[in-house]
């Protein structure tokens, strides 16, 4: 089993009604939109996800939904973030049993691993199926770094073949092409950091700020890879106050703020996140509505389908 990791990924949120429960209504029509605009897979239960929040049978609910609402027009990735290799393992066997087309893993969870437990956990998902991995490498906000030499030592398992890059260090792409050349795709992770990431030879953009603004996300992209890198650089300028909102602890609530603003979800989120009030939210919004009312008209056939191409190959 493999994928094909390039393109924008939308890191989804998970929408919940005023009952708390999953609103599937407003996610289909977030996930049409993101098809729509061109993106090659679809994330579910990242942090963006509220992962941290859902029980097992809503993650089981959610994916099963997702594959059915996607339908083999986008490749669909279950996040596995737990915080034993046990529940890990059950994730990966439920991803495998309904549907997922691939998996993004977190090192463990609240226990600060040192490398031979991060391996090892990796490694014991990567042995029990057959379903590809990409890893989430984010020192930054989970304190353990997948080093270079872990990558050297992972790259026997055939189904880890990419990497979600949120070091936040741009270097860190071309540390990765001059040591491994193209064994793992590189996907950026950091919206702040996107263009400047494809740009050094990312192959992808896992993306936050898409669920609000899918068009302009896929454009940016495709620009970059065409080599129409003025036009890509003119929207990302525009688009950066915006991104910013991705490197918040309340990224959450502000994207889904913005998704709101854009007709694409709602604001709420499930306790102990609660809605943005009083300045805090005002800020947001202000950002948000600046944004709008200077959103640029995007170039010619830099986001959409493409019709012609084969894009997902899933399973």
């Amino acid at each position: 089993m493999s994928i094909n990791w390039k393109g924008v990924f939308p890191a989804v949120t998970t929408k919940f009604n005023d009952q708390d429960e999953l609103d599937f209504e407003a996610f289909d029509k977030n996930i049409e939109a993101q098809i729509e605009a061109g993106v090659k897979g679809i994330i579910i239960g990242g942090s963006l996800g509220e992962a941290s929040v859902l029980t097992d049978d809503e993650k089981i609910t959610l994916l099963k939904h997702t594959v059915k609402t996607v339908n083999k027009r986008a490749y669909v990735i279950l996040n596995i973030a737990e915080q034993t290799t046990k529940a890990a393992l059950l994730c990966a066997e439920n991803a495998l049993k309904y549907g997922a087309d691939g998996l993004m893993m977190l090192p463990p969870l609240r226990y600060k691993a040192d490398d031979n437990e991060t391996m090892q956990y990796f490694a014991a998902v990567a042995e029990s199926t057959p379903l590809p991995i990409m890893i989430y490498n984010n020192p930054y906000d989970y304190k353990i770094e997948v080093t270079l030499d872990m990558f050297e030592e992972l790259s026997k398992y055939d189904n880890i073949q990419a990497v979600k890059e949120s070091t936040r260090d741009i270097s860190n792409v071309t540390r990765m092409i001059n040591r491994f050349g193209d064994r793992f795709a590189i996907l950026c992770g950091v919206d702040t950091l996107a263009l400047e990431s494809l740009l050094m030879g990312a192959d992808g953009w896992v993306a936050g700020l898409v669920d609000a603004f899918p068009r302009e996300t896929v454009a940016i992209f495709n620009l970059a890879k065409q080599g129409r890198h003025q036009e890509a650089i003119a929207i990302y300028r525009w688009f950066l106050p915006v991104l910013e909102l991705d490197i918040h602890p309340k990224l959450v609530q502000y994207i889904k703020l913005a998704e709101a603003q854009t007709g694409l979800g709602t604001e709420t989120v499930r306790a102990p996140r609660l809605a943005l009030e009083g300045k805090e939210r005002e800020k947001i919004l202000d950002i948000i509505h600046k944004a709008l009312k200077n959103r640029p008209e995007l170039p010619a056939g830099s986001w959409g389908v493409e019709t012609e191409v084969d894009v997902t190959g899933v399973s």
